[in-house]
């Protein structure tokens, strides 16, 4: 996996304490451990916590793209967020779709 610098990058010199925890241990420790848990499946699971939480930005953005390059297809992502807007909410459905057309619509 890529090393991560988001953090380092945008909070380095603000937080650098929140920097390192971010592109170190949550993106360098938990996400190295793929032998307890893939990077397709912690991609589905980042994106359906963001998007159920109410975080539809740029971070959730970010996943969807690193779940589409960890191997989640248009159909399964979908899928999930069909699943998701019964659970999540409507409004937040609609847009999280409209980040996942983007992020697929090359494959269109």
């Amino acid at each position: 996996m890529e090393k991560v610098t988001a953090g380092h990058d945008a909070l380095g010199e603000f937080a650098p304490k929140f920097a390192e925890l971010n592109d170190d241990v949550l993106f360098g420790e938990v996400w190295s451990r793929e032998d307890k848990l893939s990077p397709r499946d912690r991609s589905l699971i980042t994106v359906t916590a963001l998007m159920a939480s109410g975080v539809l930005d740029s971070s959730l953005q970010y996943h969807m793209q690193k779940a589409k390059e960890n191997g989640v297809t248009k159909e399964e992502m979908s899928e999930a967020l069909t699943q998701l807007a019964f659970y999540a909410g409507w409004p937040k459905a609609w847009a999280a779709f409209r980040m996942a057309k983007e992020v697929y619509a090359e494959e269109e």
